[in-house]
């Protein structure tokens, strides 16, 4: 039997290795951030999946060999990575200088504030042009490379044709979740090179490494090139597609999504019960559940009303369609249709199918850093 002494041993031997973890934790930060700075000087990008990988299915055998789990030496490296992202930030490569001076219109919200911030650690001239110094828009935009829209959808249109003529050279491009209208009107306003991108992400994020950016094109793809490839060198992952393809797939993917999400986030506070007493008794996947809602209500009521109405009259057939699958749903459970709701979920199934695996595996770290999360709560 082990007794208070031997275990007190133990515990500061355990002690001691934490304790070096954290001083390799120190000169790893210390590599990484060394390896940004090369990056930053050679006009590499921050995120190199090979590199990657292969670092990952290493490091995977070397704990296999070791008897240590892989899945969490897997997860401690990609924390780390996430971490050198992070560290690696101050400090950016510039792949394209030509684009300088680069004027954000809209640059006091929060995603202009994040373009703006990002231009800025490449070495860009960055100007903004907002609502408090509209009456010196010709004198900003005068010799302009890049402007940057990054208004509020409904605003886009008025926006964009109040400003005065641009330099041909000019690369206009906007950041709004819609693309087809506000292509047309950039490319009615300007001559130049035209393209419509859109962040997958919102403000809050940490680093761009890893972050989705679809990419519309609008004219003279070779001469907004260089933005694509800044994109890149910050270490965003970009998906081209064409604009009524964007929006038809962001119908699903936004519309419908805020839109079930903000009635269910309706539904809940309503509810007798109160969001503490639902948090302390929900498993991990409702946990995730519960953060997911909150997430939209924590940010711009504007912002996703605007998203939503944009697209409405898009979507009203598929709101039709929902309804008809929610009631007939319902149906079958008053019924006791069992084998109706499992031929149901079958056909589901089918859909999910290929990626149902795949799904599964990652939901798993999902839910279980939902679950340290309510624990951590809970102290």
């Amino acid at each position: 039997m082990i007794g208070n002494e031997e275990l007190d041993e133990i515990r500061a031997a355990i002690d001691e290795c934490d304790s070096q973890l954290v001083e390799i934790l120190a000169r790893r930060k210390s590599l990484t951030e060394k390896v940004g700075k090369i990056k930053q000087q050679q006009g590499a990008p921050l995120h190199v999946p090979k590199r990657e990988a292969s670092l990952i299915k290493a490091r995977r055998a070397d704990a296999s060999s070791k008897g240590v789990n892989p899945d969490l030496v897997e997860d401690i490296l990609r924390r780390m990575m996430r971490e050198a992202y992070e560290n690696q930030q101050s400090e950016l490569a510039c792949a394209a200088p030509q684009l300088s001076p680069v004027v954000i219109v809209g640059g006091q919200g929060a995603m202009g504030r994040l373009f703006c911030q990002q231009f800025k650690r490449s070495g860009y001239e960055v100007r903004i042009l907002d609502k408090d110094n509209q009456a010196e828009a010709e004198q900003i935009l005068q010799d302009a490379k890049l402007v940057l829209i990054s208004v509020p959808i409904n605003a886009v249109e008025q926006v964009v044709h109040s400003l005065p003529e641009l330099p041909s050279d000019c690369v206009l491009a906007d950041i709004t979740s819609v693309k087809q209208h506000p292509l047309r009107i950039l490319l009615e306003k300007h001559s130049g090179p035209v393209v419509g991108l859109h962040p997958m992400f919102g403000p809050d994020i940490s680093h761009w490494v890893k972050q989705t950016i679809v990419v519309c094109d609008g004219r003279k793809e070779q001469q907004y090139h260089g933005l694509l490839e800044q994109l890149r060198i910050w270490g965003s992952q970009l998906v081209k597609m064409d604009a009524k393809k964007h929006d038809q797939a962001m119908q699903i993917i936004q519309v419908m999504r805020h839109l079930t999400t903000f009635v269910y986030g309706q539904f809940l506070s309503k509810q007798c019960h109160s969001l503490k007493e639902l948090r302390s008794c929900s498993s991990p996947i409702y946990q995730l559940e519960l953060m997911m809602v909150g997430r939209l209500f924590a940010q711009s009521p504007e912002l996703y009303s605007d998203i939503m109405l944009a697209q409405f009259n898009d979507v009203e057939g598929l709101l039709a369609s929902y309804q008809d699958t929610f009631a007939q749903t319902l149906d079958k459970l008053k019924s006791g249709d069992k084998a109706g709701l499992m031929a149901s979920f079958s056909q589901a199934k089918e859909y999910f199918s290929e990626s149902a695996k795949q799904f599964l595996s990652q939901s798993r770290g999902l839910l279980n850093k939902a679950n340290d999360a309510k624990v951590l709560d809970m102290e």
